[in-house]
């Protein structure tokens, strides 16, 4: 299921700013609503642009959604608490509890993949919330997303319970339980559309800014230069188009690269960055070179060789949240594009510097 998330701040341990640890967990079950409130809506938006992701937590135990029996589902999540919410908010009407896993903070999918959402864990917190005195059945519900880092047959022999994998989104859970926890193929099947790719576009942008702007001021500053020495005149017009100029192609690359990404030439990410730099690249020298602006050989090297490499790292980054790659083919890659990026971009300042000279 994919990012499933929180509920009612008023209740205890919902959208706690604090560290979380296996100790905050506790028999005691909380009850929750399924309606999100204005704040979690806020909470979300914040989260998906940077601001307090790292403790956006609920705390990790048992969670009782409606007036659930011990006949009634056990549906395991992260203690992420957008990955909560979303989970809770599709159990309207239904009668269910909720495990939840210590993960740090982090989504399923992304646990499952640094352990956190896994065996050792899931055996743990169904220990410490003593789930068998709650419940008749032995079965427990987790997201195929969580699958990489469970080893169901481990559970079972860890804790006595079976584990029953959910489908991919949780939009799907209601019909996947009035299906008899059996998942279609439709169910399984990992999607990626725009809007998927779309909601990333904020974080995108928010983990590699501050560099973007150091760069940018750098670029600002060091545009007086010239033969003479130093020209303020030179700062407000080449270094203010320079720092606006890599800005821009910044947030375009953070922008085109996920909208256009299963249509982008190349498997590698970063091939698929350096087509949309290039595509800016190349429009800039046509703006150039039509008479729009003047600027010299080496000026104009220089943001086809830095505009391509910056481009490229953003969308090789992109891997992290997209669906399509995979552990080892990251590696792989990073392995000789970003000696590439590097190269592309440090020779790509150096023009640019000699340009101020000429």
């Amino acid at each position: 299921m994919v990012d499933n998330d929180s509920g009612d701040n008023s209740k205890e341990g919902i959208g706690e700013s604090r560290p979380c640890c296996g100790c905050l967990a506790e028999p005691t079950v909380v009850d929750i609503s399924t309606e999100l409130t204005f704040f979690d809506h806020l909470g979300s938006f914040k989260a998906r642009w940077g601001i307090g992701r790292m403790s956006y937590i609920v705390r990790p135990g048992l969670y009782r959604v409606g007036t659930p029996d011990d006949n009634s589902p056990v549906l395991v999540s992260a203690n992420y608490k957008m990955s909560f919410d979303r989970l809770r908010s599709q159990l309207n009407g239904r009668n269910a509890w909720i495990l939840v896993l210590d993960t740090r903070g982090i989504n399923v999918w992304c646990a499952a993949g640094k352990g956190t959402f896994g065996t050792e864990e899931i055996i743990q917190r169904v220990q410490a919330v003593q789930l068998d005195e709650v419940v008749n059945h032995k079965t427990l519900i987790v997201p195929q997303l969580g699958a990489p880092g469970v080893g169901a047959h481990k559970v079972r022999e860890g804790c006595g319970f079976r584990v029953v994998f959910g489908p991919v989104r949780a939009e799907d859970l209601p019909a996947f339980l009035d299906n008899h926890q059996q998942a279609t193929a439709a169910m399984r099947r990992v999607q990626f559309t725009m809007w998927d790719r779309l909601v990333l576009v904020p974080m995108e942008w928010v983990v590699w800014g501050k560099y973007a702007i150091f760069m940018a001021i750098a670029l600002f500053l060091l545009g007086g230069l010239n033969r003479e020495g130093y020209s303020s005149s030179l700062t407000l017009s080449t270094g203010l188009a320079s720092a606006i100029l890599l800005l821009g192609a910044y947030g375009v690359t953070g922008l085109l690269g996920p909208i256009l990404l299963p249509w982008l030439p190349g498997k590698a990410f970063s091939v698929k960055g350096l087509w949309v730099g290039l595509v800016m690249a190349m429009g800039g020298l046509l703006y150039w070179q039509s008479g729009g602006r003047v600027e010299n050989n080496l000026t104009q090297a220089a943001w086809v060789l830095i505009i391509p490499a910056m481009s490229s790292f953003m969308l090789m980054n992109f891997t992290g949240a997209s669906t399509y790659t995979s552990l080892s083919g990251v590696k792989r890659e990073m392995k000789f594009a970003v000696p590439l990026q590097i190269i592309a971009a440090a020779g790509g300042i150096g023009l640019w510097l000699a340009g101020r000279f000429l």
